[in-house]
């Protein structure tokens, strides 16, 4: 589909199907922030992505947070591109229209020893540029968060908030892709061409695709993408974190915004934090595993993050939880992100060990990155530029009067698919025939929030699996659910086994 362009041969004979300036391998909030900057200029770049939709990974499956940016080591990658990832999130919510929440943030205390560790923080976050920081009083806390009642005190960042990161993403691709970017989804990367110790091409399941310079932005997946190329500098290990999420309804005055506990060497621990979408969710845990797809929750694991977050709000509604899931972060060998030229390979950049903060400094990682290759390239900004998306209201948010109006234009918004969040069928056609549109029943389901409500897809499931295989002009069994190969249905089978 994608692959129509054909290319003269290299000069060892190899056939190009495509060819690019950058080729940037990862499609996650990190690969996507890269793709837009480097859309700024006279590049002609693709992004590849192995799975079905973008955003599916680290990405989907996080805690949502824009830190402030004073939990990381003063002068380390991770403290300087939070800063200025959170700056750059102020800048774009606007402009390319993110769901983004400034609540600040509260590091809550609850022993005078915690409370020693918030001055800690305090000191190390005015060094790493974070302004507004403040130690606050029990009765401070309590005039913002009515239900810590265990607290001594808490570290209060005015400038920290909550998104939704796969809207990130996708906002970054769409933006990307209108200024001329390339998104190649269910794209494997194989291997790759090189001529004297350079970069020349990248080796796919589609073909291979010259290339100049590649960023290497494949989450837990980097430090293989970074072998394949001959780099051997870093490793990656992966670090689940587990969740519990509560219905919305039950919980919308839990907290009102991000609360941590006082962090430890491993992780910034198990915090209570309300959505953009006003559900509140605990979690997560950390532990360190070797496989790069288990994502399966644990008994043990949720015993762990309830007793955590109970030590702050004791009176935890766990009757309304609605879903758990677990997530990975990419842990880095260097304890730092690895970003910039590889040390060892001319043309790849790495964009990697993107654990937390990697959401807030996605930004300003693509800033780094692009900036450092339209330097090396000569590549020149474009003129025409268009950094602004259109602005986009959900059916349910609409006024009467709006909702009259949408459905004039398009009946299709008249029909409600999801009860739960009244999410109608013009919203989901309008998600899969959209740039970057959803190809998957998940992916759905994050564009418009058709499945994430109280039934958990229980009851819109299997239409938005009918308007898909529709839209996409496919049959319902070759519908997926998120993955490659994760098919819901099969063909129907007579009682001697053959196909009816």
């Amino acid at each position: 589909m994608y692959f129509y362009e054909k290319i003269q041969q290299g000069s060892d004979g190899m056939e190009f199907v495509k060819s690019a300036d950058v080729v940037v391998i990862g499609g996650g909030i990190v690969g996507t922030a890269v793709l837009r900057e480097l859309s700024k200029y006279d590049l002609k770049c693709v992004l590849l992505e192995k799975e079905p939709d973008i955003a599916i990974g680290t990405t989907k499956a996080n805690s949502a947070i824009l830190h402030a940016g004073f939990d990381a080591p003063t002068g380390s990658l991770k403290a300087i591109t939070n800063v200025r990832g959170n700056a750059l999130y102020h800048e774009l919510q606007n402009e390319l229209d993110l769901d983004i929440k400034w609540t600040g943030s509260l590091v809550a205390a609850t022993t005078d020893e915690e409370m020693q560790t918030l001055q800690e923080l305090l000191q190390r976050g005015k060094k790493n540029g974070v302004e507004g920081l403040q130690i606050l009083s029990k009765e401070e806390v309590l005039e913002q968060e009515p239900n810590l009642t265990t607290v001594k005190g808490a570290l209060w960042a005015p400038s920290a908030g909550v998104c939704w990161p796969f809207g990130a993403a996708i906002a970054f691709a769409q933006c990307a892709v209108q200024n001329g970017a390339e998104v190649i989804r269910d794209c494997k990367v194989l291997g790759f061409v090189k001529e004297d110790g350079k970069i020349t091409g990248v080796e796919t399941n589609k073909g291979t695709i010259a290339a100049k310079y590649v960023v290497n932005a494949a989450g837990v997946y980097a430090d293989e993408i970074a072998k394949l190329a001959g780099d051997d500098t870093f490793t990656i290990t992966p670090r689940k974190g587990e969740y519990i999420l509560f219905d919305k309804t039950a919980c919308s005055s839990l907290v009102y915004g991000v609360v941590f506990p006082t962090p430890t060497k491993k992780s910034k621990g198990i915090l209570v934090c309300t959505t953009t979408h006003g559900n509140t969710f605990i979690g997560p845990n950390a532990n360190e595993q070797d496989s790069k797809e288990d994502k399966a929750v644990t008994t043990a694991g949720m015993n762990e993050i309830i007793a955590s977050a109970k030590k702050l709000i004791p009176n935890l509604p766990m009757g309304a939880a609605i879903t758990e899931f677990a997530g990975l972060r990419a842990v880095s060998s260097t304890g730092d992100f690895v970003l910039g030229p590889s040390e060892k390979v001319e043309g790849l950049y790495n964009a990697a060990g993107m654990q937390s903060p990697g959401l807030t400094a996605a930004p300003a990682v693509g800033e780094l990155i692009a900036n450092e290759i339209a330097r090396v390239s000569g590549a020149a900004k474009k003129a025409d530029f268009k950094a602004a998306l259109p602005k986009h209201k959900a059916f349910n948010y609409m006024t009467a009067d709006e909702k009259a109006a949408k459905i004039a234009e398009d009946n299709l918004y008249g029909r409600v698919i999801c009860r739960c969040e009244t999410v109608t069928e013009g919203e989901i056609v309008e998600a899969i025939n959209s740039p970057v549109g959803a190809r998957t029943v998940d992916g759905v389901k994050r564009r418009t929030r058709a499945g994430m409500g109280r039934c958990q897809g229980g009851f819109c499931g299997p239409r938005v699996t009918q308007i898909l295989a529709r839209e996409l002009n496919i049959s319902v069994p070759e519908v997926l659910k998120e993955r490659t190969d994760s098919n819901m249905f099969y063909e129907k089978y007579s009682a001697d086994g053959g196909e009816e």
